[in-house]
């Protein structure tokens, strides 16, 4: 067989619905809007607009939110016709397996990879530093030997950390309807902090610290600042924020009528999390100005205090720290998945794609669990976090030029889905443009990292998985 054709060689889609036709469908319309809220509304809603704010938009922060929303909305339609037309275990990486080619689904696969394995570390640590600093005024605290990852300000390992990564492996491993449960409450609980917040900030606000609205550009250490210059670098960091509706994508393969319970489970939590960052990002700035938010970890708390709130701010940061399950559960339930669809089609070790006798893929969860504990015990998240974004958007470009030959399929050897793009075949183009222009607005070093990333994924599909994937035995 030639190179090109081995490559290419596409998975049936009948198979991939027959063998994850063994997991449990048990998640509807309201776990998926729980699940995708969790992870796109996490820590990130109470840091990220301030931070955003002082280093590059001041108060336009909210057309950056606004702009990187409507990038991840343009890909979320194209999510939303794949997961109904194919639910399958491993969102973009079946997907791209399937319309593409086995190289091509490895690429996608490999991208996301690093976002699930890096996210759990990264929200695990930060979980782990906002619940130190909320008990620091009850005079508990940690050693540093128990507080930092390695080699970090004297660290040995993050206890706090190791702890509630394991815990929610835990929860997950005795089934997702319990752990989806578990996530409806913490999510109802983590949006009444958000507008818990606004409600406050609204009485706060001087209009004063609006203006200008669009600060002049000029460059700084950091990068642009002001300007649409600014608004753009904005949106390069801001869209790290809106990647959570992969890991509902992830869950497909568990859901009841995917048909219906996909597109609005994705399109929905998008909306519901556009509208809490943008109401976020302008109460924010309305309260303080913005450069009082320079280098502050928790610009929430700090706006609440300066407005006399003190005792508002300690309840919305004890309810962000809770609510932080959320996303670790969205994302070590999706990245556990993806893993099982490694192993589901040979392209990693066959027994990650084995399930236990309740039907559950509790090898492929422990195993992201311990390479998570081990990342965020061993390597610096300055690091790591660029890898986030670069890596999604990857598989959002993948996902969003797949939708092309889906169509022709779509009624033959493919479900027909009840959802489709709108404004096809102009939707989908835009949204792989506007995915690369995110993508090229990304730093040096994330570009980098993602180079790297992506020649150690070509190493082990062209040591391993191209002999070892189920298609090389077909052939």
């Amino acid at each position: 067989m030639s190179f090109w054709k081995t490559i290419t060689r596409k998975e049936d889609p009948q198979v991939y619905a027959n063998k994850d036709g063994h997991l449990v469908r048990s998640l509807k319309v309201r776990d998926f809007l729980a699940l995708g809220v969790g992870t796109i509304v996490s820590t990130s809603i109470f840091t990220l607009p301030g931070e955003v704010a002082a280093m590059h938009t001041g108060p336009a922060v909210a057309i950056s939110f606004l702009l990187a929303a409507v990038v991840a909305g343009l890909v979320a339609f194209a999510y939303a016709e794949m997961s109904a037309a194919m639910p399958f275990a491993g969102s973009a990486y079946s997907w791209i397996n399937v319309v593409f080619g086995e190289f091509f689904g490895w690429i996608a696969g490999w991208a996301l990879l690093a976002e699930y394995f890096i996210a759990v570390a990264f929200v695990g640590s930060g979980l782990s530093a906002n619940f130190r600093a909320l008990i620091a005024p009850l005079g508990l605290k940690l050693p540093a030997s128990l507080s930092n990852a390695f080699g970090t300000d004297g660290g040995i390992v993050d206890l706090v950390s190791v702890v509630v990564i394991a815990l929610v492996a835990a929860l997950i491993s005795r089934g997702v309807s319990r752990a989806a449960r578990v996530e409806n409450v913490l999510v109802v609980l983590k949006v009444f902090a958000v507008l818990l917040f606004i409600v406050v900030g609204l009485t706060a606000l001087h209009a004063a610290n609006y203006v200008p609205f669009v600060p002049k550009y000029h460059e700084t250490t950091n990068g642009p600042f002001g300007g649409w210059q600014g608004i753009y670098a904005g949106v390069s960091m801001i869209f790290l924020s809106y990647i959570g509706f992969d890991s509902i994508a992830a869950n497909s393969a568990e859901a009841i009528n995917p048909q219906k319970t996909m597109p609005r489970g994705i399109l929905g939590s998008l909306v519901i999390a556009v509208v809490l960052f943008v109401a976020v990002s302008l109460v924010l700035v309305g309260m303080l100005p913005y450069s009082k938010y320079a280098n502050s970890a928790e610009p929430v708390g700090l706006a609440l205090r300066a407005a006399g709130h003190g005792g508002v701010a300690t309840v919305v940061q004890t309810i962000a720290v809770v609510g932080m399950f959320t996303a670790l559960i969205g994302m070590s339930m999706a990245g556990s998945r993806l893993i099982y669809s490694f192993g589901r089609d040979g392209m990693l070790p066959k027994w990650l794609g084995k399930l236990d006798k309740s039907n559950r893929p509790n090898r492929a969860l422990w195993t992201l669990t311990i390479v998570g504990i081990l990342i965020g015990a061993f390597f610096p998240f300055a690091f790591l976090s660029q890898l986030i974004s670069a890596g999604t958007l990857i598989a959002f470009m993948f996902v969003s030029i797949g939708i092309y030959p889906l169509r022709r399929r779509e009624g033959k050897d493919i479900n027909d889905p009840a959802f489709k793009v709108p404004l096809y075949p102009v939707l989908p183009a835009l949204g792989f443009l506007a995915s690369l222009m995110v993508f090229l607005g990304l730093d040096y070093q994330a570009k980098l990292y993602a180079g790297i990333w992506f020649v150690l994924g070509l190493v082990i599909y062209f040591a391993y998985g191209v002999r070892h994937s189920y298609l090389s035995k077909k052939n």
